[in-house]
């Protein structure tokens, strides 16, 4: 009866989800904005209320323990429920919530924004950007853009826009000593990695006839927009996707040297989190995003 009685607190819950989520009790702290220390001591309100461990620690990583993952469960239900609730009790009091990479956001919609909001000034957009390479949903999103390898069949995932791979350097990086006029001249510039599997500049040089990446130099980043400024500053020659790098190259900070685009079949697409219908301006906010991927397949089609 006691137990019943004094539940666990919703913050011990969001810790809980936290740490899980991040895989960290330092990147849990910083989400939920308090010191490591409290959030240690939430999770032990909650070992001590359940009378068992809820995570296995090491030096390296924490992970769940099979008790754990039981009460993470029901914490996700039980915060889910609530964000449910507020949403529809009072969901024109907050922005609609979209969760993305930090370089899709700066690159693709960040320069859209303007537009958006000339367009529909009573509504308000919250951008949560990530860095790690999958973009993980979040139960206090209403959206979340992510790259997919290939497209999905499930007709609620609007496309944005397909990949399509191109290398991209600062205006005037070759010389006539030292010329960037086709692929076989990378050999003298480093190329520039957006992730640390290289996976971009192996699928264009196998199809571009260029060498093994053995043969070549590197400069390597964890993100797409480390890359790209790099390469605006000279340091090399980075492989991007079109879209992501358009303004850039429309404003002449950056070029293509030389090549096609290479399409592959990934995609960047839209998906919504089920709480999102109760959002007053969802559909009108995803109407605006399908415009969006109208113009780029139109774009795509002109070019």
């Amino acid at each position: 009866m006691d137990k019943i009685r004094h539940v666990p607190s919703l913050q011990a819950l969001q810790a809980l989800v936290e740490v899980s989520d991040s895989g960290s009790f330092t990147q849990a702290a910083a989400r939920l904005c308090l010191t490591q220390s409290a959030v240690s001591r939430k999770i032990q309100l909650l070992e001590s209320h359940f009378g068992v461990p809820m995570f296995a620690r090491n030096s390296r990583n924490v992970r769940l323990t099979p008790e754990g993952e039981q009460v993470l469960g029901t914490a996700r239900n039980i915060l889910a429920q609530l964000k449910t609730l507020e949403n529809r009790l009072a969901p024109q009091e907050r922005p609609f919530r979209i969760r993305m990479h930090v370089s899709l956001a700066v690159r693709w919609l960040l320069p859209k924004l303007s537009e958006f909001y000339r367009s529909h000034p009573e509504v308000s957009l919250s951008i949560e950007t990530v860095a790690t390479e999958v973009v993980e949903p979040a139960i206090d999103s209403d959206a979340y853009i992510l790259y997919l390898p290939e497209p999905s069949p499930d007709p609620e995932c609007l496309t944005l826009f397909k990949e399509a791979l191109v290398p991209v350097c600062a205006p005037g990086l070759g010389t006539s000593t030292r010329p960037l006029a086709a692929v076989q001249d990378l050999v003298s510039f480093p190329l520039l990695h957006r992730s640390a599997d290289r996976h971009d500049w192996v699928q264009w040089l196998s199809a571009n006839g260029g060498k093994s990446l053995e043969d070549y130099r590197h400069i390597p980043f964890n993100l797409d927009e480390l890359a790209l400024d790099a390469a605006a500053r000279g340091l090399g020659v980075a492989m991007t996707d079109r879209t992501l790098a358009g303004e850039s190259i429309e404003r002449g900070v950056l070029v293509i040297p030389f090549g096609r685009p290479l399409e592959t079949r990934g995609v960047y697409a839209l998906n919504l989190q089920p709480s999102a219908a109760a959002h007053p301006a969802c559909a009108l906010i995803l109407q605006w995003f399908a415009q969006q991927a109208e113009k780029e397949a139109g774009e795509r089609i002109g070019r």
